[in-house]
């Protein structure tokens, strides 16, 4: 688990704009490692988390796309029935709210990546890593920015 960046960008409600933004970050290598796009009548906002936060902020920024940057806690899970409810069950617990949350597909057998926005990110990541055995379904990882050399 750790704290990643993610986007929150407004897309205007028609054809090709999302493809228009996937082919540039595709262009500029940012890989995508989620994402979920909510609709209005209007227009979309697009949650996207990246692996090249500051390569993606250029290519968003060059498009001239209203976006906002906020933190929120990627946790790699089981891909299995109840691993997300686990999750959200200790923060339950711990009285934390989940505003929002999405998910990749994941692999049959394999692991999924999950995507919280949190209304406290250093309680959720001591609830959520206290724990730090793999049977519950939740990897603990630290981002490059915060291992020790």
């Amino acid at each position: 688990m750790e704290i990643v960046n993610e986007f929150s960008v407004a897309l205007v409600n028609k054809p090709g704009v999302l493809a228009s933004v996937m082919k540039a970050l595709g262009q500029a290598k940012v890989n995508v490692v989620a994402m979920t796009l909510s609709d209005s009548a209007q227009q979309g906002v697009l949650h996207l988390v990246v692996d090249q936060t500051t390569t993606a902020y250029k290519v968003l920024k060059d498009l001239n796309i209203p976006m906002s940057q906020n933190d929120v806690l990627q946790v790699e899970l089981a891909n299995k029935p109840g691993a997300m409810a686990e999750v959200a069950g200790k923060l339950a617990q711990a009285h934390i709210n989940i505003n929002y949350a999405y998910c990749t597909s994941g692999a049959p057998g394999g692991r999924t990546t999950g995507i919280l926005s949190v209304e406290n990110l250093s309680k959720a990541m001591k609830i959520l890593g206290a724990e730090k055995s793999h049977k519950d379904g939740i990897s603990i990882r630290r981002s490059q920015a915060n291992r020790k050399s």
